[in-house]
């Protein structure tokens, strides 16, 4: 089930492993416990995930808030803490429509009187926040205004069959939701609900736009301030709902 707001008014996984081992820091990801990475192995991170996130880390582009990166192609999640330690990795349910921008008063339509076409998950970055929802709920928030949340996909068998979806070794199926993100509810409760109490920023990758149109001063970057940002995560390595 979704939820509106109120109405107010691969190669890279192995490489970025190795590159940490080399460094003699934690691993970016085996060192995480293994629950708290959902992502099967067979599934790579892609480079433009990594590249981003040493921009965001070298640049502080997160303003030492914690921060997440959401690859729509991949359909997966990552979370970072506002120190740049990985707290986890996971697969994720999108916006069934593929686009990078939201339709003018989405935010304030009926689930039922979204078009399929306007089910889309935005690109960019975000500054994301718990907030009230309809029903006495509080979501996180990715963007108000367009009404983009995240939260857990809902317990029983739901017709979308969500959780089927998430567990399927491929991205393919992931492409269901209103535009909400929609994560496990294990992966929810142990990383993200705790990770994100105070707010953080979101990096939603995009669908046909380019990476600098989506994010404008990681445009601006330098190969040298991504190399900077991809050793403080080798370096640094891993710790340890609701809407459309």
């Amino acid at each position: 089930m979704d939820f509106p707001r109120m109405n107010f008014r691969n190669p890279v996984r192995s490489s970025v492993i190795a590159l940490a081992m080399s460094l003699g820091g934690a691993s970016l990801m085996s060192a995480t416990a293994q629950k708290l990475d959902e992502v099967a192995p067979a599934q790579p991170v892609a480079s433009a995930v990594i590249e981003l996130a040493g921009w965001v880390i070298a640049s502080d582009d997160h303003r030492g808030y914690p921060f997440a990166i959401i690859d729509k192609a991949a359909a997966q999640i990552l979370v970072f803490g506002a120190d740049g330690k990985l707290k986890g990795l996971a697969p994720a349910l999108l916006g069934s429509a593929e686009g990078d921008h939201s339709a003018p008063g989405v935010g304030d339509r009926e689930l039922k009187d979204i078009p399929a076409a306007d089910r889309t998950t935005p690109a960019g970055r975000f500054v994301a926040g718990y907030g009230p929802a309809t029903g006495g709920q509080r979501v996180l928030w990715v963007d108000y205004e367009t009404a983009v949340s995240l939260h857990p996909i809902p317990a029983g068998n739901s017709p979308e069959k969500r959780a089927d979806r998430l567990k399927s070794p491929t991205p393919k199926d992931n492409r269901i939701t209103h535009g909400c993100i929609n994560v496990s509810k294990e992966f929810y409760e142990t990383i993200v609900r705790g990770a994100f109490a105070k707010g953080g920023v979101f990096y939603v990758l995009p669908d046909g736009m380019t990476m600098a149109e989506a994010f404008p001063g990681f445009g601006e970057h330098t190969l040298a301030t991504s190399l900077v940002g991809a050793f403080s995560i080798a370096n640094i390595g891993p710790d340890g709902g609701d809407g459309r």
